[in-house]
Parts: structure tokens; C-alpha cells; sequence
């Protein structure tokens, strides 16, 4: 809505900020001089025993010399009513006795007929708290009292009854000469299908009034006493002043305490926000009924960037919990998200408060899981990751959620945190437990027993020290081929990602190298400066020159070439390989070798065999004669490349003079 101009000049005028300000400090008489407009009190913004807290009553401007807070009325209002700006002009143009200027007539029609819903609500919230105290609401008062809300707490909330009877609230207004279209309007009744008088929408039930942001009486909560009823809980129709996925209970009273720093805690139903606020929790909201809405999410974040979701330990608060997260997700924006306080199991925050106090609800509160925390949980909790298979099923899950998110910076910080998270639990060597390691055992022999009664024989001493020798030397050679990976991630992590499979799966028996192994899977997306930052914090820095200088790493094509990622992407892929084939290599020698302790048989012949066979083509990976020939004349093969080298030195000589030609 748009403001005519000079509007907010003549409010400015009119609105006295001495007493919009003295509503919210108590003013310091001594250094005060209210004939000059000139008065002092402790500020209201934050915490001190002094009056720093200067207000100009002339001119209109407030400052304090504490915290450096400055405005006028229009923002003093909106920083202690925490309300936003057109809330906090209508605020101060009523206070002043100023109509706020009309859109078009038929909006002010609607404005006039949503005052009149509204002075209708406020009769039956009086009638609803006068019923409270009658002899019919004997057991509604015992029922209180058991939840711990005594007259005064049901005062302070306004509870209210609506008795049994068909028409009591109905025939209290009409005996007001409320006209039958607003009390039908403002959902207090409901019009007879057989032709009869309008009858009451609430009957039987204990009743908590609704109100709006700026105070307004919209709606009603009603819990039936009747165990049998089938609706435990009731929420008026929606109406011209009601619009349940656009409400919040308490929304008022919270935004002012989540104004002066508390935290937006968001609960399941009436009876928590109540519990909360009355053990200091005070900017406590709940939705009425429902999931929150896409609406109810837009409003608590203009109250608090992280409210806190303090949903039952039930199943059902946990589903609540995980649905919110599919709609928070597109929607989130740089420093605004939510939190995740789960209540013990079977418990809401009102029985936790009974049962433990206070102390354990803050406790709750400061351990709360940001959203990442329970999405990532969501996906993995309960399942077992021990296949590729169910690997690859987790990622594409978790990847499809974070594409949900909009900002490309959030989605980028999801993406790391997930990317950590997931190292944390496939980790090399963490076994099968969770989903961890390789996720799965290896089979039993498939060799059955040996053809004939011969006796058993045991493997020489021979066979296992050749063994022993062979597996220290695959132990060299993958130390060195594990250098040459890390070195290469390192000199150009660009290209780290499609290889973090068989980064996970190298053995890294030395401890240098699985630290760094780690810091490339985890901060590679960060870039080479970040990532080499990362390397000399945790291992110092000549750790990263040690690395490069080794004879090995030094002459590789990307270490000299650094950036080259085609160069890397391809010594990555060779490297890994190489890995990959001696570690097969090695496993199936360690079975051959115990299979010696039985009888040796052609099953292990041709293990063995093959076993080297195997190791001859992981030796020749990146190997393989690349040179191009040309046929001689004699028929012996000669060197393309090498034949023109020697051309080229033909050509420079002068056989004429006997040595070498001219410039």
C-alpha cells in the first residue's frame, strides 16, 4: 500500500516519540528536562544501568550513545513491537487519531466489515471466559488445573468453555443485537440444514482464542471434553478475518520476545506454546492443526532468520519434521533456514517441562540439528549401504534434494556438508557397520574338495617368504603410486571429482598420505589455495614440498605441467588402475597361499597362474609400445620419429665442403 504524500511528515508530528518511547523505558528525572523535549533513560535495546538512551522530543529522533541505536517513532516501534513498517505506521496513525488513507472504496467496504467480525470475536472471547467460571465448566476447570494452567495463567491466555447447548453463544449475541450474517461470518455458528435457528460452533469444549499479528481476535481453538468426540481438536471456519494456513498461535506475543533476542521456537499445538511461554519461552508460535504451510514458513522468517522446530518425539512429529524440510528447501536464502529440536520420544515440550524443567528444554534447544544434519539422517537412518548399488541410490537421493535449493551458494554449502557427512560414514576401513567401507565380506572359497585321499600337504618355506616379499614389495609400490595421485589431486583438484570413489578405496597405509587423502575428498570444490591451506595446517608446511620434491612425483607429465587436467585426469585414471589390479593381485596370492595348507591340487595351479598373469598386465598398464614404424626396404622395422630426427641432422651438413652447411 502506498503512503500520500505527507502522510508520514504529519504522523511524525502528531505521534509525541517521548510517549511512544515512554511506554517501553522509565525516564531518568535527573538528567531529563521534559520542558525541552530532552530526556534520557536506560536503553531498551540492551542492557545497562546508566541512561545512555537520548530522545529529542522536538525533533523527533532518538539515539543512544550505548549501542548506537537511532530512529524515529516509526522505527522504534518497529524494533520493539518487532513489526514491519506499514504495521508500525497504522499502530502510531491510530494512537494519533489519524484514519489511514483508504485504497479504493470497496476496501474500505472490506476494512469495515472485518472491524465489525473483529468486535464480534471480541464479545464471544468475554462470553467464552465468562462461561469458564460457571458451574457447567466444573470439569474443564479440573481438567486446567491438571495441566497445570491456574485462573490466573487461564486469564493471562484468556481461555475460555463453550457449554453443551446448542445455541448459548448464539442467543448472548443476538441479545446484543448482533446481526445473524456476522455472527454466522465470524464462524461462531453454523446456519440449520432443517430449517431451524443457527446453531453454535462450539459445544462442549475448551476454548483458546486466536489472535493476529496485531492483536486482533480472528478465530478460536476448541478442545472437545468429551473423550468420545470425534474431532479432539476444533479450529473455527475459515472467515473474512481467518485464514488457518496463514495464522499462527501466539504470533504476537512471540514476535515481541523474539524482538529482544529470544529465540522462534515453533510447536505442535496450544497446550506447548502455552507450557513454553509460561516457563520463559515466550516466543513460542504453533499452526493450527496442520503442517506448516509454504505462508506460515514466509511469516516466521520475518520474525526470526532460524526458527527453531520443537515437534513431538512421536512418528508423527518426526514426519511433520521431514515434510518441512521438502518445503523449506527451494526456499531457502543466505542466513535464513531452520533447526530441528526433537523432543524425547512419546514426550512434547509440555510433558518434558513437568517432567524434567526448563533446563532440559534449553538443553534441547542449544543441541538443535540444522537442517542438513536431519535431511542427511532422513536418508540414511535405518539402512545399509554395504553394494555400490546402494551407494550410487543414496547419492542420486540426496542429490536430487539439494537441487531443490534455488540459491546456488546454499546449494553449494549443502553439497560440502553432505560430501562430509558421506565421508564420515563410507571412510575407508570403517567395516560393513553402517554402510561403511567396502560394505560387504568376502565369499567363501568356491573350491570344493580335492580329487582323491592324497595326504595333506603343507606350503615350503619358500612359497610363503616369496610371498612375504612380494606383498612388502605391492606395499612399496602402492605407497609410491598413492603419492603420485595425491600430488596430482592436489596440483589441479578440478578434476578430483569423478575419481572420489577410488580415492575412498585407497589403502593409505601411511598416515601422511590418508590425511591427505581426506583434506582432497573434502575440500578439493574449495580450490587449489584452499585446499593447500588445509594441507599445511594439518601437516605443517613442508609437507606439501615433501610431497612434490619425491624422484617419482617430480617427473610426472601433470607435476610438470600443472593446470593440464587432461594430463592429470589421465594419470589419475592410470594410477588408480594400477591400484586396483595389484590389490586384486594380492588377494588372490594370499588365498593360493593358504589354500597350500590342503592338498594342492590343479585348482590352485591355475590360480597361481593366472594370479601371474594378472600381475604381468597390471605391470604393463600405461605401458604399451606406442611407438610408429615404418617398413625398411630389408624389412626391419625402423622408428618413424627417430628416422626424422636423423633427416633433420643430414640436413644441416654439407657433404660438399665436408662439414656442416651455411647459414
Amino acid at each position: 500500500m502506498s503512503l500520500p504524500p505527507g502522510f508520514l511528515d504529519e504522523l511524525r508530528t502528531r505521534a509525541s516519540l517521548s510517549q511512544v518511547v515512554g511506554r517501553k523505558v522509565m525516564w531518568d528525572a535527573r538528567k531529563s528536562n521534559q520542558g525541552k523535549g530532552d530526556m534520557w533513560a536506560p536503553c531498551p535495546f540492551h542492557q545497562e544501568k546508566s541512561a545512555s538512551f537520548h530522545v529529542d522530543d522536538r525533533k523527533g529522533f532518538y539515539y543512544c550513545f550505548g549501542c548506537h541505536a537511532k530512529g524515529d517513532a516509526i522505527s522504534f516501534v518497529r524494533e520493539t513491537e518487532n513489526v514491519s513498517f506499514m504495521e508500525a505506521v497504522e499502530i502510531l496513525a491510530g494512537e494519533a487519531g489519524m484514519p489511514m488513507p483508504e485504497r479504493d472504496p470497496r476496501a474500505a467496504e472490506k476494512a469495515d466489515a472485518r472491524k465489525d467480525l473483529a468486535d464480534v470475536m471480541e464479545l464471544a472471547v468475554k462470553w467464552f471466559r465468562l462461561q469458564l467460571r460457571t458451574g457447567a465448566a466444573s470439569a474443564a476447570r479440573e481438567y486446567l488445573e491438571r495441566r497445570g494452567l491456574n485462573g490466573e495463567v487461564c486469564d493471562r491466555w484468556e481461555i475460555g468453555f463453550a457449554p453443551d447447548s446448542w445455541q448459548g453463544l448464539w442467543d448472548a449475541l443476538k441479545g446484543k443485537d448482533i446481526a445473524d450474517e456476522l455472527i454466522i461470518g465470524a464462524g461462531l455458528a453454523k446456519p440449520s440444514t432443517k430449517g431451524g435457528k443457527p446453531y453454535d460452533t462450539f459445544r462442549g469444549r475448551i476454548m483458546y482464542p486466536i489472535r493476529d499479528a496485531r492483536g486482533r481476535a480472528i478465530a478460536f481453538g476448541g478442545r472437545a471434553m468429551d473423550p468420545d468426540d470425534k474431532a479432539k481438536y476444533l479450529n473455527s471456519p475459515e472467515t473474512e478475518l481467518f485464514d488457518k494456513g496463514r495464522s499462527l498461535y501466539n504470533v504476537k506475543a512471540a514476535r515481541v520476545a523474539a524482538g529482544k533476542g529470544q529465540p522462534l521456537l515453533v510447536a505442535e499445538g496450544y497446550m506447548d506454546v502455552i507450557a513454553l511461554s509460561e516457563a520463559g519461552f515466550q516466543a513460542a508460535v504453533a499452526p493450527l492443526g496442520t503442517a506448516v504451510t509454504e505462508n506460515q514458513l514466509a511469516m516466521l522468517w520475518r520474525i526470526s532468520d532460524e526458527p527453531i522446530i520443537t515437534l513431538d518425539g512421536d512418528t508423527a512429529g518426526q514426519r511433520a519434521a521431514l515434510r518441512l524440510i521438502d518445503l523449506a528447501l527451494p526456499l531457502l536464502e543466505a542466513g535464513r533456514s531452520l533447526r530441528f529440536a526433537m523432543m524425547p520420544e512419546g514426550q512434547d515440550p509440555d510433558d518434558l517441562l513437568k517432567s524434567s524443567g526448563p533446563a532440559a528444554v534449553q538443553g534441547l534447544l542449544d543441541a538443535a540439528q540444522p537442517m542438513v544434519q536431519l535431511l542427511w539422517s532422513r536418508e540414511v537412518e535405518g539402512k545399509n549401504f554395504d553394494s555400490p548399488e546402494r551407494k550410487a541410490a543414496l547419492d542420486k537421493s540426496l542429490r536430487d534434494k539439494i537441487m531443490l535449493i534455488k540459491d546456488p551458494s546454499i546449494r553449494s554449502h549443502y553439497g560440502q556438508a553432505i560430501k562430509d557427512m558421506r565421508w564420515q560414514l563410507f571412510r575407508a576401513g570403517s567395516g560393513t557397520g553402517g554402510g561403511g567401507g567396502t560394505g560387504g565380506q568376502r565369499s567363501a572359497k568356491p573350491w570344493g574338495q580335492p580329487w582323491g585321499a592324497r595326504p595333506a600337504l603343507g606350503p615350503s618355506a619358500g612359497a610363503k617368504s616369496s610371498a612375504l616379499a612380494n606383498a612388502a614389495d605391492t606395499h612399496v609400490t602402492e605407497h609410491l603410486r598413492e603419492a603420485v595421485i595425491l600430488a596430482a589431486c592436489i596440483s589441479c583438484p578440478d578434476v578430483v571429482e569423478p575419481f572420489e570413489s577410488g580415492l575412498e578405496s585407497m589403502a593409505c597405509r601411511n598416515n601422511d598420505h590418508r590425511v591427505l587423502r581426506d583434506l582432497v575428498l573434502r575440500h578439493a570444490p574449495d580450490g587449489a589455495a584452499m585446499l593447500r591451506d588445509q594441507i599445511e595446517r594439518a601437516l605443517g608446511p613442508d609437507a606439501l614440498e615433501n610431497l612434490l620434491s619425491q624422484r617419482h612425483v617430480a617427473i610426472t607429465p601433470c607435476i610438470r605441467k600443472p593446470g593440464d587436467t587432461e594430463t592429470t585426469s589421465m594419470t589419475i585414471a592410470e594410477e588408480l588402475a594400477k591400484l586396483a589390479a595389484v590389490r586384486g593381485l594380492v588377494d588372490e596370492v594370499s588365498d593360493a597361499v593358504d589354500d597350500l595348507s590342503g592338498e594342492a591340487d590343479e585348482g590352485v595351479t591355475w590360480r597361481l597362474a593366472e594370479a601371474a598373469r594378472a600381475a604381468d598386465r597390471a605391470q604393463r598398464i600405461g605401458q604399451e609400445d606406442k611407438t610408429e614404424y615404418v617398413i625398411a626396404d630389408n624389412g626391419a622395422r625402423l622408428d618413424r620419429d627417430e628416422m626424422a630426427r636423423r633427416q633433420s641432422m643430414y640436413d644441416q651438413i654439407d657433404f660438399s665442403k665436408g662439414g656442416k652447411k651455411g647459414p
